[in-house]
């Protein structure tokens, strides 16, 4: 699958869920209204739609939500696509998560053929952390993490930039992370979704300011790495662990963009900063063979733009998106 600015779409980020057991405060407002059980794709039918995408090029999975382990049954979806790994056509299937539920699930994303995860923590101080999340209990995740490093998975930490909250700890979180043999990556907040009092331009930290202020205490060395994510990264000399920067703002990543988002009611939308979208639960349910589905997916990468509008300020005082991050999966 190639867009119409040349660049070939192989990796999948799928939405498994809208739903979630935190509320954090930059993610979605705390009296959130979820979508109804009726309108989400049926494991079976996500699995299909992943076959579909595998089978046109995609290399990479990344199960989302929501939190994907509040799923019911979620493990079968993650059995389903790990036949694909290897020979099936499928390099990586990997997951973000909260870890709120990984002590329960990690060995068995490990026996499945999972690498590697991705875990949401913006602190290290437990009160801050149940403030941020409204609803999260740090310890529970931290049980969720060592879990995940007993089985054998990479562990990558995501944090959240946020203004006059955790700034002032992106030192912690580097020594704690690559104390732990975690790569850790910073995640400027993006405009999506109404999120309650808080606004966007409140929390709104430009990790070009992050970063200068870093290389003050460390050594930042620039690397050509990648995850196929959208990351740049450089290395810490003190502690040879690397450090992410995700930027939609102050430089964004699209000129390089490989990806796609499905979200769990069968929407595919071809850039997170854009509202145009298709809808691939009708062809998929029209018809058994999986033709109309392909052609939908052909035609909606046809119209993939190349890049988003984000933008934060105080003329913008709704989200650039209305939808929230959990419904389209990150």
């Amino acid at each position: 699958m190639i867009d119409p600015f040349g660049r070939a779409i192989t990796y999948l980020r799928v939405s498994v869920t809208d739903r979630c057991d935190f509320r954090c405060v930059y993610c979605m407002a705390e009296d959130m209204t979820f979508l109804p059980k009726a309108d989400l794709l049926t494991l079976e039918e996500l699995e299909r739609v992943c076959a579909a995408f595998i089978g046109l090029g995609v290399r990479k999975i990344r199960l989302t939500g929501g939190e994907p382990l509040v799923r019911k049954n979620v493990m079968s979806l993650v059995q389903g696509l790990a036949g694909y790994l290897g020979n099936g056509g499928l390099d990586e299937l990997t997951l973000t998560t909260n870890a709120s539920q990984l002590a329960k699930y990690a060995d068995e994303l490990a026996r499945l053929g999972v690498k590697r995860i991705n875990v949401s923590l913006d602190t290290l101080d437990a009160d801050k952390f149940r403030a941020l999340t409204r609803w999260g209990d740090l310890a529970q995740v931290m049980r969720g993490i060592d879990a995940a490093q007993q089985a054998g998975l990479h562990v990558k930490i995501n944090a959240v930039a946020l203004k006059g909250v955790n700034d002032a700890e992106f030192d912690d979180l580097i020594r704690w992370s690559h104390g732990r043999g975690m790569d850790l990556t910073l995640i400027e907040v993006m405009p999506m979704g109404e999120i309650g009092s808080a606004t966007r331009l409140d929390q709104y930290l430009p990790l070009s300011m992050a970063r200068a202020d870093l290389a003050k205490r460390w050594t930042l060395t620039d690397l050509d790495d990648t995850t196929g994510g959208p990351a740049r990264y450089v290395r810490v000399e003190e502690t040879g662990g690397r450090l992410g920067f995700i930027t939609p703002l102050t430089h964004n990543f699209c000129e390089a963009c490989n990806r796609v988002r499905l979200t769990c009611t069968g929407t595919l939308y071809m850039c997170l900063g854009q509202e145009d979208a298709a809808d691939l639960r009708a062809p998929l349910r029209q018809s058994e063979s999986d033709g109309p589905l392909v052609d939908a997916i052909h035609a909606a990468i046809g119209r993939k733009p190349k890049g988003h509008d984000f933008v934060i300020d105080r003329r913008h005082k709704r989200p650039a998106v209305p939808r929230h991050m959990s419904v389209t999966g990150g």
